[in-house]
């Protein structure tokens, strides 16, 4: 189930679904998404689906994976990206080999751990992890040039609005029972707010977990 054949009818869906992005394409291709889950559900990892991580969080489908990471790139190379919610690790990979770095906070501990380890074992050196509260985001090594939100607030959080660059962008699901996908960018003159899509993650909560 983990064979280059079973990868490369992934591929196909994502790009029948409408994700263009070549480097984003490739990158998925090659990431071991099978390496993000416990054994008992590495079976299906290259099936088109959210799956559990437990703690009650899900690693992102594949087609959302690829949406959020081709909608951030939309704009250019990106230097410095944050991501909130690191999860199993698995969006936070295809970042790195894709973005200069990334700085991906977390709020469940034993998540984290095993996020570190993967991508660790995948020689992905430009990732630095923190054990915090994701609605606080990562303020001492802001700006960024992007954020990605991989859990869902019912607003955005404005601290993590004052860490997003001068044109910079972020890319959020937000809303409670019916989400969208946003994107917004940072102007001169403040934000600007695109919808996407509608979507389903998970809650994003406050505070931290051990």
């Amino acid at each position: 189930m983990t064979s280059q054949r079973t990868r490369e009818r992934l591929i196909q869906r994502l790009l029948d679904q409408g994700i263009s992005n070549g480097a984003v394409l490739d990158v998925l291709r090659m990431t071991p998404r099978h390496l993000f889950l416990d054994e008992a559900m590495a079976h299906r990892a290259y099936e088109d689906v959210a799956l559990p991580i437990g703690y009650q969080q899900t690693l992102s489908q594949p087609y959302v994976v690829a949406r959020m990471t081709e909608l951030l790139l939309a704009a250019g190379p990106l230097g410095k990206v944050l991501e909130i919610g690191t999860g199993s690790g698995y969006q936070t990979a295809v970042l790195a080999q894709l973005v200069e770095q990334v700085y991906s906070v977390e709020r469940i501990k034993p998540l984290l751990q095993k996020a570190r380890q993967r991508l660790r074992q995948l020689k992905l050196r430009n990732v630095q992890l923190d054990h915090a509260d994701g609605g606080m985001g990562w303020p001492a090594c802001g700006p960024y040039d992007a954020i990605v939100v991989t859990a869902a607030p019912e607003r955005i959080p404005d601290e993590l609005l004052a860490q997003l660059a001068l044109n910079g962008r972020m890319v959020v699901p937000v809303g409670g029972a019916t989400q969208h996908l946003q994107i917004v960018t940072r102007t001169a003159s403040g934000y600007d707010t695109e919808i996407v899509e509608a979507v389903y993650f998970v809650p994003l909560r406050p505070g931290k977990e051990k």
